[in-house]
């Protein structure tokens, strides 16, 4: 037998062997988010296993959470273009591709994690939301309770007063960056992956924050104050790119949008857990956090409540959408 004739029998074998391999190895679904040990990279951790229960290794959900696949504009922009197919963020920070997102924020709507999930969860909301931004080219898979909003500082505010000139990191959302400037401090939107450097060289004087990220990514090594305004509850959502998801089969698709509401039972109770967990990691390591003065409080919910309504009747899609929730929250225990 020539040599020839060997090295192609040869080749013929190593092709056999290896083709049936690699119709067998399962497509990457790329799980991407900004934080890690929260209640965000919890959820994706439990979707990924509810998903390989129910369809085995037809697809290879893989998790990057703290920001390493971009920061969080790009891995919006991944999940837009489909270079990401999954992406978990508080709403707040996609507000900017669609302005319904801001419903989710108002200060005032949601005032417990029982109401959060109370509205999110019920199957009538919960099919609505699925589909609303697929104008978008995005699905919702997931929506859950992530923290109250808490405001972390380099120096302690504990009145209204003391937030005068302050800079704020906050999320890009109106319902954010709104009422920052009506407690007189300046707010700026950035990225998590920018937040840090900014504290250090002086360019902020503290964040808009969930607290459980401020234990997850050690702040209380650059200072230790937090106040607690009570004012907002920050949803998170996982958004799929819809084109990706359309390319999937029926039986995949299916077993997306089960994972992805499984995962958000799951997330509940653990996201409570942790949220309380992270206040007393917080104060173990010497970390404060204050609450303002009773009168200065109900001041603040007062114009809180006023710029909400302001904000909500600025854009009809955000109104209609915030009506739904509300009404929701409206119908279960206060």
């Amino acid at each position: 037998m020539s040599k020839i004739l060997v090295h192609a029998l040869l080749a013929a074998v190593i092709l056999a062997a290896v083709l049936p391999a690699a119709k067998g190895v399962a497509a990457p679904m790329k799980l991407a988010s900004a934080t890690i040990n929260d209640v965000q990279h919890e959820w994706q951790k439990v979707f990924a296993a509810e998903l390989r229960d129910r369809i085995g290794d037809r697809l290879d959900p893989q998790v990057f959470p703290s920001s390493q696949l971009g920061s969080i504009p790009r891995m919006a922009e991944g999940v837009l273009l489909g270079t990401i197919e999954a992406f978990t963020t508080p709403t707040a920070f996609v507000t900017t591709i669609d302005p319904r997102f801001q419903a989710f924020d108002v200060p005032g709507l949601f005032r417990s994690p029982q109401q959060v999930a109370q509205a999110l969860q019920d199957p009538a909301y919960r099919d609505r939301l699925e589909t609303l931004f697929l104008d978008k080219g995005l699905r919702v898979i997931g929506a859950f309770y992530n923290s109250p909003t808490v405001v972390f500082t380099t120096r302690p505010v504990t009145a209204l007063a003391d937030f005068k000139g302050l800079k704020i990191r906050t999320f890009a959302s109106p319902m954010q960056v709104k009422p920052m400037e009506l407690l007189g401090a300046a707010p700026l939107p950035l990225a998590l992956s920018e937040v840090v450097p900014q504290l250090q060289n002086g360019g902020i004087d503290g964040m808009l924050v969930g607290m459980p990220i401020l234990t997850a990514f050690k702040f209380y090594d650059i200072g230790r104050d937090v106040t607690d305004l009570r004012f907002a509850e920050i949803v998170s959502v996982t958004l799929v790119n819809e084109a990706w998801f359309q390319s999937q089969p029926p039986e995949v698709r299916a077993a997306i949008v089960a994972a992805g509401r499984a995962a958000d039972e799951a997330a509940f109770p653990w996201g409570v857990e942790n949220v309380a967990n992270s206040y007393a990691a917080w104060r173990d390591h010497g970390g404060l956090v204050h609450e303002l003065p009773p009168g200065d409080q109900a001041r603040l919910e007062n114009e809180f409540a006023a710029l909400a309504a302001e904000l909500v009747a600025a854009n009809p899609a955000v109104q209609q959408e915030y009506e739904r929730l509300k009404a929701l929250v409206e119908s279960g225990p206060r």
